[in-house]
């Protein structure tokens, strides 16, 4: 190998973890907005079934708010509202996140109605 050659491979040792190390913040922001929308679906789903849950129990003579509750792991109840008005039932839930605010802005709903009859 030339001299040159090898001069150029000296300087170029650990370009690689420089790299690797400069583009990490940027790999961690993207996982934390990914696990972010995963979340936001996660709770969508749990609030829809949540409401229908209250909605069943409803149907069935029970409270409402209680079914509801049981529907959704105890870990999420604690960011759960449930509000019952005749007979709909609207389920608001904030999903998981590492930050609250983000979490705060996120929330999402789901209802579920009971027909008379």
């Amino acid at each position: 190998m030339s001299r040159l050659g090898s001069r150029l491979m000296e300087d170029s040792r650990g370009q690689a973890s420089v790299e690797l190390f400069g583009s990490l913040p940027g790999l961690i922001v993207l996982g934390l907005v990914i696990f972010q929308i995963l979340a936001v679906g996660y709770a969508a789903v749990l609030a829809g079934n949540a409401a229908e849950a209250g909605a069943l129990a409803l149907a069935g003579g029970r409270d409402a708010a209680d079914g509801a509750r049981e529907a959704v792991p105890e870990r999420s109840r604690v960011h759960m509202r449930v509000t019952v008005s005749g007979g709909r039932i609207e389920v608001r839930l904030s999903p998981p996140s590492p930050f609250t605010a983000v979490a705060r802005r996120l929330e999402v709903s789901a209802d579920a109605t009971v027909a008379d009859g």
